[in-house]
């Protein structure tokens, strides 16, 4: 399975957010506005992090913030938000953030292969960094390997 498609409405670059939360929600906006999802998937998403604590923050500077499949996922779907300033999340090793994947999976099976190929594309450490002062959805795109 690839990872799902990365239209332009799904990302976002230099974000402004005050705190993980608003971070997080940056990235529930982008899988709105690419149709993979409705309201409240980012509220989901933020809501896992309260009641698990920040084991998203998988790697120095990058959150894969994600929820449970649910009624409110439309079809799989991936975005990345960069910020404009680094937020913190709370974990002892990898903060702050400066890029924030959100991903949406319609099934439970298809949140592992997403989160398999994604971990592919960041086992080059220099991704994280690049994506951070990315430009353009297109730059992203060639980043993750990806096309729109």
């Amino acid at each position: 399975m690839a990872l799902p498609s990365l239209p332009d409405s799904a990302v976002v670059i230099a974000a402004d957010a005050p705190d993980w939360r608003a971070a997080v929600l940056r990235a529930g906006d982008a899988l709105v506005a690419s149709g993979s999802t409705r309201d409240g998937y980012g509220d989901e998403m933020v809501r896992m992090i309260e009641e698990h604590g920040p084991y998203v923050v998988i790697a120095p500077g990058l959150v894969l913030a994600h929820a449970r499949p649910d009624e409110s996922v439309l079809q799989d779907g991936l975005a990345v938000v960069t910020l404009a300033e680094p937020v913190p999340f709370g974990h002892p090793h990898n903060d702050p953030v400066s890029v924030v994947l959100g991903l949406a999976v319609e099934s439970v099976g298809g949140h592992l292969e997403s989160i398999a190929d994604l971990a592919n594309v960041f086992n080059d450490s220099t991704v994280i960094p690049a994506l951070a002062t990315a430009t353009s959805a297109d730059e992203v795109r060639r980043l993750m390997g990806m096309t729109a």
